[in-house]
C-alpha cells in the first residue's frame, strides 16, 4: 500500500467517524465545533489523496469527485463562521472551483457519449453530467451570495448543513458502497447493510435542514457558529 493510499483510506475512515460524531453532538457546541474542524481537515487531505490516485489510473469522475468535495467541505465551513451579510475572497475561489467542475463534468460526460463504447473511464455519461449539475447549482448558490453580498441567519447555517452533509454523503458512499467496501467481510457486503448509511445521511440532513429553516429552533442572526444555539431541543 502506497502513502498516498493509505491516507486516502485513514483520512476517510476518521472522516466519517467525524461527520458521524458532528451528527450527534449538540449544534454549536464547543465538540462540534471540534469535530467539525477534525472532519474538514481529514476530508480536505482525503480528497487530496485521491484526486492524486485518479489522476495516476486515470478516473475522470473521480478527480471531479475529490475536487468537489473539498469545495463543499470548506465552503459549509467558510458558512459556519463568517459574519452575516460579508462576503470574502475566498467566496470567489470558491466560485471557480464549482464552474470548473461543472465544466469538467460537461466535458467528460460528452467525451463519455461520443465514445465508441458510450464510457469514459469505464462510466457512462450521466454519472458525470450528474456531479456537473451539482457543482452548477451549487455555483448558483455562490453567485447568488455573492450579488446579494452576503447571507444572513437561517440561509447561513442552512448553507452550511447541506454543504457539509453531502460531503458526509459522497465519503460514507466511498467508504460503505463503494472501493473502501472490500475492506469489510464478504459476509457483510451480501447482507446489504452497508447501503445503509448514505440514505440515513440524507434523511437527517432533510431533517436539520427544515428544522432549521421552517420552525423556531434557530432564533436570531448569530455572527458565527460559536454563538448558534447549543441546544437540540
Amino acid at each position: 500500500m502506497t502513502l498516498i493510499m493509505f491516507l486516502h483510506i485513514s483520512m476517510g475512515t476518521i472522516a466519517v467517524l467525524a461527520g458521524a460524531a458532528a451528527l450527534l453532538v449538540r449544534k454549536g457546541s464547543r465538540v462540534h465545533r471540534g469535530v467539525g474542524n477534525v472532519f474538514l481537515v481529514t476530508m480536505t487531505i482525503m480528497s487530496a489523496a485521491g484526486i492524486y490516485l485518479a489522476i495516476v489510473l486515470p478516473m475522470a469522475i473521480s478527480v471531479l469527485v475529490g475536487v468537489f468535495t473539498i469545495y463543499l467541505v470548506v465552503t459549509s465551513w467558510l458558512a459556519a463562521r463568517q459574519k452575516d451579510e460579508s462576503i470574502i475572497w475566498q467566496h470567489y475561489v470558491a466560485l471557480a472551483v464549482a464552474l470548473g467542475v461543472t465544466a469538467g463534468g460537461l466535458f467528460f460526460g460528452l467525451e463519455a457519449q461520443n465514445s465508441p463504447d458510450g464510457l469514459k473511464d469505464g462510466l457512462p455519461a450521466f454519472p458525470h453530467y450528474f456531479f456537473g449539475g451539482l457543482a452548477l447549482l451549487a455555483a448558483l448558490g455562490d453567485a447568488v451570495m455573492i450579488a446579494r453580498r452576503g447571507i444572513s441567519g437561517k440561509k447561513r447555517i442552512a448553507r452550511h448543513l447541506w454543504r457539509m452533509c453531502f460531503a458526509y454523503f459522497i465519503a460514507a458512499g466511498s467508504l460503505f458502497t463503494g472501493p473502501g467496501a472490500t475492506a469489510f467481510p464478504e459476509q457483510i457486503r451480501e447482507t446489504g447493510l452497508l447501503s445503509a448509511p448514505e440514505p440515513i445521511i440524507l434523511a437527517i440532513m432533510l431533517f436539520w435542514i427544515v428544522r432549521v429553516l421552517a420552525t423556531r429552533w434557530y432564533e436570531g442572526k448569530p455572527s458565527s457558529a460559536a454563538e448558534m444555539p447549543t441546544s437540540t431541543s
